[in-house]
């Protein structure tokens, strides 16, 4: 079964000496201003493909048909150019991401469509129809996949060692971001190599969605609309075993206390846990740390439920969900509430702090960070992780691998 799960395919791939310029951070954690400012100065930019609503006016409907059409445009003329090229044949190919004492090592593979609808490649987010339908859109319009879906598989040792000594020649790509990211890239195209692929992720029986849950299932509706002709039978990933990873947390910060003053807010939170000082950095799940009239406090739940029993109802974002947000501060629903701000982990406390002292928020919450054993025991029990729940750095980079329909 898992020589079903992923295949081989020809990627469309930058020149070498272009993949700095080219490559792009995910379309979906750069605004619109931070797209276009970053490829304000470089022409060749992957955000002009992936975001190509930033060479249009400000305001301009980025679902308008013109919007797609020009980032069609755009990635036929880096093809044309020769900035982008496909490769002859198919391979798999090994992408290594290394930050500070950091390494992980990722298969960069075609999934299949048909193991994702049929539930062996999990998804642990709901997706939002209107995100869900731009990337269908876009998949349409350019007749390709342009970046890749972040997938998790339970670490195989064997499989790992091969991928990591598949890493010892000199990359064929290799640049280091903006962020201080290491993005380096070897072609696994031999069919030695690519048969003791298929042979070592046999073993291999799930899959997770860590990034990507937007562009997997706009993929996986292509593929039913298409009923699977061409590439729509699979959808571009990148797969890293899971010890690799690592997961930061998702902090929240709340536009105001639902009526209530400081004191009252503070002295309902005793009613929901101890609560005593804190500094913005929880240390280990069940505590969460509270800024609020300009001092940090850190919340102890209580009666929290057996993990092993119940993953979901003793995650960390499920308990302040269920118990601070919805009921204290009026938060029904954080998929969709205005008053409810995400803040990624890579930013520490004092952006939170900082928004709440400038009137940006009345109140933030620093989470730690959910555990990959949790995660994977939800998606494994079918159920939907809180909105927002993990925030997986580094991240993956647009541009370097493409796939054609």
């Amino acid at each position: 079964m898992g020589e079903l799960l992923i295949q081989p395919f020809a990627a469309v791939r930058p020149r070498p000496e272009l993949a700095a310029r080219i490559c792009a951070p995910p379309y979906d954690v750069v605004s619109t201003e931070e797209a276009r400012r970053m490829a304000s100065d470089n022409p060749l930019c992957f955000l002009r493909v992936s975001r190509p609503e930033i060479e249009f006016p400000p305001g301009t409907d980025p679902y308008r048909p013109e919007v797609y059409a020009r980032g069609r445009a755009r990635f036929e003329e880096l093809l044309r150019t020769g900035a982008l090229y496909r490769e002859q044949r198919p391979a798999f190919y090994v992408y290594r991401l290394s930050t500070g004492g950091h390494t992980q090592i990722g298969l960069v593979a075609v999934a299949s469509c048909a193991a994702y609808l049929r539930g062996d490649i999990r998804r642990h987010e709901l997706t939002r129809p209107e995100k869900e339908e731009d990337r269908v859109r876009h998949i349409e319009a350019l007749q390709a996949q342009t970046g890749p879906a972040y997938l998790i598989y339970q670490a195989q040792p064997a499989l790992d060692e091969f991928l990591a000594r598949r890493t010892e020649p000199p990359p064929e790509v290799d640049f280091v971001a903006d962020d201080g990211v290491r993005h380096s890239t070897w072609t696994l195209g031999d069919e030695g190599g690519m048969a003791r692929v298929s042979e070592l992720f046999a073993a291999v029986r799930r899959l997770y969605i860590a990034d990507g849950h937007h562009r997997t299932a706009a993929a996986a509706r292509v593929f039913q609309q298409r009923g699977g002709t061409g590439g729509s039978s699979h959808f571009l990933a990148v797969l890293f075993p899971h010890d690799q990873l690592r997961i930061l947390p998702y902090h929240r910060l709340v536009r105001d206390l639902n009526g209530l003053t400081p004191e009252a807010f503070l002295e309902r939170l005793r009613s929901v846990g101890e609560l005593g000082p804190g500094d913005g950095r929880p240390p280990r799940p069940h505590l969460v740390d509270v800024f609020v009239a300009g001092r940090w406090y850190r919340l102890q739940f209580r009666n929290v439920p057996d993990p092993a029993q119940d993953p979901l109802g003793s995650l960390d974002v499920s308990l302040l969900q269920e118990r601070v947000l919805r009921p204290l501060l009026g938060v029904e629903d954080p998929r969709t509430s205005p008053r409810l701000e995400f803040v990624g982990g890579i930013h520490g406390p004092e952006r939170l702090e900082g928004a709440v002292r400038r009137g940006q928020a009345a109140c933030a919450f620093a989470m730690h960070p959910t555990r990959m054993e949790a995660l994977l025991a939800i998606a494994d029990r079918g159920e939907i992780l809180p909105p927002k729940s993990t925030w997986f750095e580094p991240k993956l980079r647009d541009g370097l691998f493409c796939h054609l329909l």
